[in-house]
């Protein structure tokens, strides 16, 4: 009995976290712009996507931007990473928690803090300042990802390899990033996810004519959403989908080769 309770509640877990973005992905089929009432089966929807140029153009800026922050703040979060795990005593911690801060400070107060830095540096709104703070905000993610992977590691899989004549940027590269390789993919996967959701960060440090999807479909809040959104919306589930699978695939392949 206590089997059938913990599983009827798991089903009713999951049903909560993925029913509406099951709704979404069937009204993206529906032959009508009402929400809540289905008409019929088209892919009118999906083919207006593509002629937009609105919704092209903030798709474009959105992916360009993310894949820009992913890899930036993936390099930047696997070497701040391997430097907090090599630290020791109270300096670690200190890190550790100034690391902590823009995870959980409120988006809000990291996208106006950033704002202001930018207005005080006197730098034009943009390109440059949403990349710079997708960056910012992506760095502590990405470094949180890493270190649970890094404290598995032998504590001296890097000093043997030095040891034997390795130098330690040599060591790093070919000794313990291939050890943490999965942790690293997960930390970009999640950059890259992080930066296509964020709203509030990009909207404060962003210039005139720059709009990535989540402001775009902010605006097109007001006059009510456009049934494209929802079509653009399931083709991205099934990119990330099938990323997922693959990074999967590949960490299940790594760990047979490590094994064997």
């Amino acid at each position: 009995m206590k089997k059938l309770i913990d599983r009827i509640y798991l089903l009713l877990v999951f049903l909560f976290l993925y029913a509406p973005i099951a709704i979404l992905i069937i009204f993206s089929f529906n032959d009508s712009k009402l929400r809540g009432k289905w008409v019929g089966f088209t892919f009118k929807w999906y083919e207006n996507l593509f002629k937009d140029p609105a919704i092209l153009s903030s798709l474009r800026t959105t992916l360009i931007v993310a894949l820009v922050a992913t890899v930036i703040s993936t390099i930047a979060g696997t070497f701040a990473a391997i430097g907090i795990h090599e630290m020791r005593g109270m300096k670690k911690k200190i890190i550790l928690n100034i690391n902590y801060l823009p995870v959980l400070n409120p988006d809000i107060v990291t996208a106006v803090a950033l704002m202001g830095f930018f207005g005080l540096l006197q730098v034009r709104m943009g390109y440059t300042t949403m990349i710079i703070s997708h960056i910012v905000f992506c760095i502590p993610y990405v470094i949180l990802s890493i270190l649970p992977k890094l404290n598995q590691l032998d504590k001296n899989t890097l000093e043997a390899a030095m040891d034997l004549g390795a130098k330690p940027f040599y060591a790093i590269k070919n000794v313990v990033i291939p050890q943490i390789m999965p942790s690293i993919l997960t930390g970009a996967l999640m950059a890259f996810t992080l930066s296509i959701d964020d709203f509030v960060i990009s909207f404060f440090n962003t210039g005139g004519g720059v709009t990535n999807l989540s402001i775009t479909i902010y605006s097109m809040a007001r006059k009510g959403i456009n049934p494209s959104i929802n079509a653009l919306s399931t083709l991205m589930l099934i990119v990330l989908l099938i990323l997922l699978v693959i990074i999967n695939r590949r960490s299940e392949n790594k760990l047979k080769e490590l094994s064997a």
